[in-house]
C-alpha cells in the first residue's frame, strides 16, 4: 500500500468501528509506524510502505478498532510539552491535568528561587504531574512521587530517566510510608464513583487501571483520606492542590475549609469546568 492508501484504509476501518476521531487516530498510527511527518507525507503520499510497515500498521488499526487506547499502542503521550511513556498500569495523561501543573508552578514561583522547594505528588501514576513541575520550576527543587502500584512506579521511574530528571518514588498506601514535610502536595487521586465507571468509554473502562479510577461510592473517598492527614506533611504555609471531577468543587473545597485550610479556591480548566481545588495550611 501507498501511504495514502494506508491512511484511507485505516480511517475507514476505524470509522466503521465507531472510533470518534478515526482519521486522526489512523494518522497517528501511520506516523508512528513509518516515522513520516505530515510535510513528508504531503510531499510524497504515493510512497509505497514496506511489507513490515504495512503489517504493523494494519495490526495497530485492528487493535485500535477494539478500543485499545491509541496511547497504549504508540506507548507515549505528550503532556506539558514533554513525552511520557504510558501503559495499562497508569492513567493516560490528559490535557485537563495540565491546569493543575500550571497552578502548582505558579505557586512555587512565589518561593524565592534560592530556597529549596519540596513537592510531594500523591497517586503519581506515570509521574507526569511531578516530573512536569520539576522540569519547569527554576532553582533547587526536590520531588517525591507516591503510589500504591509498584508497576505504576516503575513507569514513573522510566519517565524520570527519559527526561533526565531526578525524583524519588515511594511505594506507599497514601501516607503510610511518607516522611518529612513539603512546600506542596499535589494529587490527582481516583475520583470517579464506582457505579459510574461502567458507563465510561470502553478505552477508559476496560484499559485504564481500575485502582486509578475508583473513588469509591461517592467519588470523594481519597479526598477525605488525604485531607485528613496532609497538613501533617506540609511546611508552614504549605499548599495542597487537587485535580477534581467537574462536579466536586464544592464538596472538596468544603472539606479543606473544615480541615483548617486557608485561601481555598476552586479553579476552572480551559473548558470552563471546575478542575482544581487548592488551599494553604498555616500552622
Amino acid at each position: 500500500m501507498t501511504l495514502q492508501e494506508a491512511w484511507n484504509k485505516g480511517s475507514e476501518v476505524l470509522e466503521q468501528a465507531g472510533i470518534v476521531e478515526a482519521k486522526l487516530d489512523a494518522w497517528y498510527l501511520l506516523e508512528h509506524v513509518t516515522k513520516i511527518g505530515r510535510a513528508m507525507y504531503y510531499a510524497d503520499s504515493q510512497k509505497v510502505m514496506s511489507l513490515e510497515e504495512e503489517k504493523q500498521f494494519l495490526f495497530y488499526i485492528t487493535e485500535r478498532s477494539k478500543r485499545i487506547p491509541l496511547q497504549h499502542l504508540t506507548g507515549v503521550q505528550e503532556f506539558m510539552g514533554l513525552e511520557f511513556l504510558v501503559n495499562e498500569h497508569v492513567l493516560i495523561p490528559r490535557q485537563d491535568t495540565e491546569s493543575l501543573v500550571e497552578q502548582a508552578i505558579d505557586i512555587l514561583k512565589t518561593i524565592p528561587s534560592t530556597e529549596e522547594k519540596e513537592v510531594l505528588d500523591m497517586c503519581t501514576g506515570s509521574g507526569c504531574i511531578l516530573l512536569s513541575i520539576l522540569q519547569y520550576v527554576k532553582g533547587p527543587i526536590k520531588g517525591v512521587g507516591v503510589d500504591i502500584s509498584g508497576l505504576a512506579l516503575e513507569t514513573a521511574k522510566k519517565n524520570a530517566d527519559r527526561l533526565n530528571l531526578h525524583a524519588d518514588f515511594l511505594h506507599s498506601d497514601l501516607f503510610d510510608e511518607v516522611k518529612g514535610c513539603y512546600n506542596m502536595i499535589v494529587s490527582n487521586p481516583p475520583y470517579i464513583q464506582t457505579e459510574v465507571i461502567q458507563t465510561l468509554q470502553e478505552e477508559v473502562q476496560f484499559h485504564d487501571p481500575y485502582l486509578a479510577l475508583d473513588g469509591k461510592e461517592d467519588g470523594l473517598y481519597f479526598y477525605r483520606e488525604i485531607i485528613a492527614v496532609a497538613h501533617q506533611y506540609l511546611k508552614q504555609k504549605g499548599w495542597l492542590l487537587f485535580e477534581i471531577g467537574f462536579d466536586q468543587g464544592e464538596a472538596v473545597s468544603r472539606m479543606m475549609k473544615d480541615a483548617g485550610y486557608q485561601h481555598v479556591e476552586v479553579k476552572k480548566d480551559l473548558a470552563g469546568l471546575d478542575r482544581i481545588v487548592l488551599g494553604m495550611y498555616d500552622r
